[in-house]
């Protein structure tokens, strides 16, 4: 055989290896690209899927916001607890579902929402909502959120009138007023005002100024003064309606009177003074109960005579203590949520809160939240300790939290509050004489934020403070 007619043939024959080699070769890097180019676009896709479920459960949260505010906006407190209660709110129960479409109309997957509604005396909604979609049903998206209604709780003063805060004031807690704010102290948060400029007629600074302002500097002309306002301050902003408190006042009667006439329940007393202009004196004790007993022929700067025997009941957690007529209150709580009314309606003699000493909590946790509500006036005593504590979210509803001008021996040291303040009229501890008390503090309990004291008047609009994935 011819050599290279061999060579030829095997040249050929190693060829033919070597391209079905090369063809193997390609064909297997093609098909892997071809199989991961599927796989990315099927990645893709399913991501994209995942981002339309995240995109369906966030309508689901909007839709319920927009329910919520079509249900209660404008409505009372006592409306809103109806609608929660006897409403069948979408949610609620079982969970409510619906179709998300896109802009031209067609369906692509679907949210559902499920509802956990406010324990009494409460304002949190917990809204969860699940989407997917049509493409992809278990490439489902959660979403929860916490919703409330802010409560007026949530400032350390909360002012219908103007108010002025001396050089001896150190607040800690937001400030605001539907009036002017005059701040000669420390704040450590923010000052709000609901009007631009007002007439400030105090003697001494007499004259048109800002919304909030403070007379250590010429901040009013210059925009200084951040010594005093370390938080800064903001005005003009929307105002809060006091009027609206009287609703909520006839919803805390209304829950108390489930109790009964002159006793309690676990979560409500109620004690009917007969359109008398006599009162209760009531002392917390740390055990978890109360004491009261009937007075009579009081003028507010002392208690007046006892009528009948002291008596001893349990104090309503998450309740309600609700007297149809004055309230002297003091003494110490522990683990335990109320709020104390003191209130005559439909009466033209409104109810007053006198405090004479101390008003403590036994814990600082949360555990311990005291809510001290007046038709009128919430007043300290002419016979007040001259350091006194309060412990308790304060609220005067058509009056003033504050101490009268009881003359020039007047003189205490130091009041401490620790919770907030409401008041329709003008707060204050003290004169610019150096009348009533020297020194005034004033902290915010940032428990009160998140949980106000039980039935404390709130905003009636839903406010989102919690979002979180699950």
């Amino acid at each position: 055989m011819d050599t290279n007619l061999q060579i030829r043939k095997d040249t050929k024959g190693y060829a033919l290896v070597y391209a079905l080699i090369i063809t193997s070769i390609s064909l297997i890097i093609l098909v892997s690209m071809m199989e991961y180019v599927v796989s990315q676009i099927r990645y893709g896709t399913y991501n994209s899927s995942k981002q339309e479920s995240f995109q369906i459960a966030e309508a689901g949260i909007s839709f319920y916001r927009w329910y919520l505010a079509h249900q209660t906006n404008g409505k009372t407190a006592q409306q809103i607890e109806t609608f929660w209660t006897s409403g069948n709110p979408f949610g609620v129960g079982s969970a409510y579902e619906a179709e998300y479409r896109d802009p031209a109309g067609a369906g692509i997957g679907k949210y559902s929402i499920e509802v956990t509604p406010p324990a009494e005396g409460s304002t949190i909604v917990i809204v969860k909502s699940t989407g997917w979609t049509y493409k992809y049903p278990d490439s489902k998206k959660i979403i929860q959120v916490r919703l409330r209604r802010p409560s007026w709780s949530e400032y350390i003063m909360l002012s219908n009138d103007f108010v002025r805060f001396g050089s001896g004031t150190e607040v800690f807690g937001k400030v605001f007023a539907n009036n002017g704010v005059h701040f000669d102290g420390v704040a450590h948060n923010t000052v709000y005002s609901a009007v631009s400029s007002y007439y400030d007629g105090d003697p001494d600074v007499q004259g048109i100024r800002p919304g909030v302002w403070t007379s250590w500097s010429n901040e009013y002309n210059t925009d200084m003064g951040s010594d005093v306002f370390s938080a800064g301050k903001s005005y003009p902003i929307p105002d809060k309606d006091f009027s609206g408190v009287t609703a909520d006042l006839s919803l805390m009667q209304t829950e108390a009177m489930k109790a009964g006439t002159d006793g309690c329940s676990a979560s409500a007393c109620y004690f009917d003074m007969n359109g008398q202009s006599w009162g209760k004196y009531i002392i917390l004790n740390s055990n978890g109960t109360f004491s009261e007993i009937s007075v009579k022929n009081s003028s507010g700067t002392s208690v007046g005579e006892y009528v009948g025997s002291w008596r001893a009941f349990d104090i309503p957690d998450d309740g309600i203590i609700f007297v149809d007529g004055d309230v002297w209150l003091e003494g110490n709580i522990r683990d335990k949520r109320v709020s104390v009314v003191a209130a005559r309606l439909g009466s033209a003699s409104k109810a007053n809160v006198y405090i004479i000493n101390d008003i403590n909590y036994g814990s600082y946790d949360g555990s311990t939240v005291l809510g001290v509500v007046s038709q009128k006036d919430i007043e300290i005593a002419k016979n007040s300790d001259t350091d006194l504590h309060i412990d308790a979210a304060l609220l005067a509803q058509s009056g003033r939290v504050g101490r009268e001008d009881y003359g020039s021996d007047d003189h205490k040291d130091t009041i401490t509050v620790f919770g907030a303040i409401a008041s329709n009229k003008r707060y204050g501890f003290a004169y610019t004489d150096g009348r009533g008390y020297t020194n005034r503090n004033l902290h915010y309990d940032n428990n009160l934020l998140y949980s106000p004291p039980p039935y404390f008047p709130t905003g009636n609009e839903y406010l989102m403070d919690l979002w979180e994935e699950l």
